[in-house]
């Protein structure tokens, strides 16, 4: 008894010791595997868990992110289709279940349906036929991604971030864990990276680029530096807008959010990102409203610009008010000095959390700031104001994040180069895609990525430019695959191996769904055949991709 006592005492003891020291006993180390870990809380995360549930693979959702569904529940509903007969698969599925949800009369709650417009980008929102809407609400998208989530019984870590310093363990070219910082780890047989940053890709010693590849890289026109470039209708034009504090005086110092330094020649490359910004949902309905507020951090000098164009005769501010169901809308940037917040991102896709972060709440500070001085400053001319002030942001979205989206539009951050690159030669046609797993349409479209003075005084943007396609075009299987001597077990359907200018099209939300199931096909098939992804059987992938609905070639081709 004396022995068992003493046992008893020293174990006290120690509990005691560690409380105090604020140490809490060992515990032992637990990983959870799956056959394939997602990183990302993406729409092609979504897409890529459900492809492999179907396919009885188990698979682990582990995300930064709280709500999943990325940009196409965060904002963007306003969906930049292209030609629609090139999405299938899941992410057809997404928006026939999108369309489902709003044949309930619960879905319309704040307008008829009868009444709804049907307006999409150039084409109809609502495609009665096929039974699938292009335009939707937020809280709708999340609602479907959440229920692919639970239906198909995936588990979601949410709110874990990866130790982009430590946390990927590699071995013989493999990805052996990865750790979170919370100390969680996760191992798979192969890991999936869908985040829009590409941070595991990153970690993993993947090659990858940021920013404009020079044009000579990879014999392309649209892809650097497009000083004189001006296409759509964000920029000045001819618009002679001076820089400085004072009138034509570059003495007097030059207005915020305009770049002192050379823009760089045509056809260069850069480390410069296009522009981001948060895509709000607003509503002109008073029951549903929120005023805009003053942000803290408010400083009406960062909208002087503004204030010029508008006695220049600017007036296309509701040009992107896009209207979604329940009268609301998908707000975008439009415009010289609008809603990208341009030149203020370009550290963003490979800074620490921290940093992202003060980037994030800066672009936060920005946008809200520029609502409240349209709404506030006297200098805004009263019948813009008036109008503004009819607006708010819509109160039963982002409930949970006063009703702001609670992610940012990273358009472009890092881009892997992998076994392919994808260029707009491929975009164009100019050459053809031997392996395919998916198709995009959309524009090649880059938002501006800098505000410059030119050579005669004035101020101008640069970076903004849409080039189309004139069919759609297939995406290479090599685009999503990192070189094989990077690593052996890693699939990017998101960071894809594309140059800037190829990526302007890519980058739209149907395709990285359409992207993230193929990947997820690829990683399937690699376990179940227990055959390397860089050795597996093109012909294969591409039976299990049109048997389960993915359009691999135009119709007729």
């Amino acid at each position: 008894m004396k022995g068992t006592y003493s046992f008893i005492f020293f174990a006290i003891l120690l509990i005691v010791l560690f409380n105090i020291s604020g140490c809490n006993p060992p515990k032992s180390e637990e990983i959870t595997h799956a056959n394939v870990v997602i990183y990302g809380g993406t729409s092609a995360a979504i897409t890529a868990a459900v492809q492999l549930a179907r396919m009885d693979q188990s698979v682990v959702i582990v995300c930064p992110d709280k709500h999943l569904g990325g940009l196409s529940s965060g904002g963007l509903g306003f969906t930049d289709t292209g030609n629609k007969s090139v999405i299938g698969g899941l992410s057809r599925e997404f928006y026939q279940r999108v369309y489902d949800d709003y044949q309930t009369e619960e879905s319309w709650n704040w307008q008829k349906r009868e009444d709804y417009g049907n307006v999409g980008q150039g084409t109809p929102a609502i495609d009665g036929d096929k039974r699938t809407m292009w335009i939707f609400e937020p809280h709708v998208a999340e609602k479907v991604f959440e229920d692919f989530v639970r239906e198909n019984n995936i588990t979601v870590h949410r709110d874990e971030w990866l130790d982009r310093e430590n946390g990927v363990l590699m071995n013989e070219g493999k990805i052996e864990t990865i750790t979170m910082l919370s100390g969680k780890k996760y191992s798979a047989n192969i890991f999936i990276d869908a985040t829009y940053e590409g941070d595991l890709m990153a970690a993993a010693g993947v090659s990858y680029h940021v920013g404009r590849e020079p044009n000579s890289q990879y014999n392309e026109t649209w892809n650097g530096i497009q000083v004189g470039v001006l296409h759509h209708g964000h920029h000045f034009s001819d618009r002679k807008i001076s820089p400085y504090v004072v009138l034509g005086d570059s003495a007097s110092g030059v207005l915020p959010r305009i770049s002192t330094d050379h823009p760089g020649k045509r056809g260069d490359g850069d480390k410069k990102v296009q522009a981001y910004c948060f895509r709000m949902c607003l509503t002109k309905l008073e029951e549903n409203r929120v005023p805009f507020e003053k942000p803290d951090g408010y400083d009406p000098s960062q909208y002087e610009l503004l204030v010029r164009i508008l006695e220049d005769g600017w007036n296309e501010i509701w040009y992107k008010f896009d209207p979604i169901p329940n009268l609301k809308t998908d707000v975008n940037n439009h415009g010289p000095f609008s809603f990208d917040n341009i030149g203020m991102n370009y550290d963003y896709p490979e800074a620490d959390y921290a940093r992202r972060a003060e980037i994030i709440k800066e672009h936060e500070v920005y946008q809200k700031g520029l609502l409240y001085f349209y709404t506030t400053d006297p200098r805004i001319p009263e019948e813009i104001q008036t109008e503004m002030n009819k607006w708010g942001l819509a109160k039963d979205e982002f409930t949970d994040n006063g009703n702001w989206p609670h992610q940012i539009y990273v358009r472009e951050a890092r881009r892997m180069v992998g076994e392919f690159v994808m260029t707009e030669n491929e975009v164009l046609g100019k050459r053809e895609v031997s392996e395919p797993i998916g198709m995009g349409s959309y524009t090649m479209d880059s938002h501006n990525t800098q505000r410059y003075i030119t050579p005669e005084g004035y101020v101008q943007n640069e970076g903004d430019i849409g080039v189309h396609p004139e069919q759609p075009y297939q995406i290479a299987m090599g685009s999503v695959l990192p070189k094989v001597e990077d690593c052996e077990n890693l699939l990017v359907p998101v960071a894809v191996s594309s140059s800037h200018i190829a990526f302007g099209s890519i980058r739209m939300e149907p395709v990285f769904m359409i992207l993230g199931q193929s990947a997820a096909t690829i990683a399937g098939l690699s376990i179940q055949n227990n055959t390397p992804l860089h050795d597996l059987d093109y012909q294969s992938v591409k039976e299990k991709l049109v048997e389960d609905g993915q359009v691999l070639e135009l119709s007729g081709n």
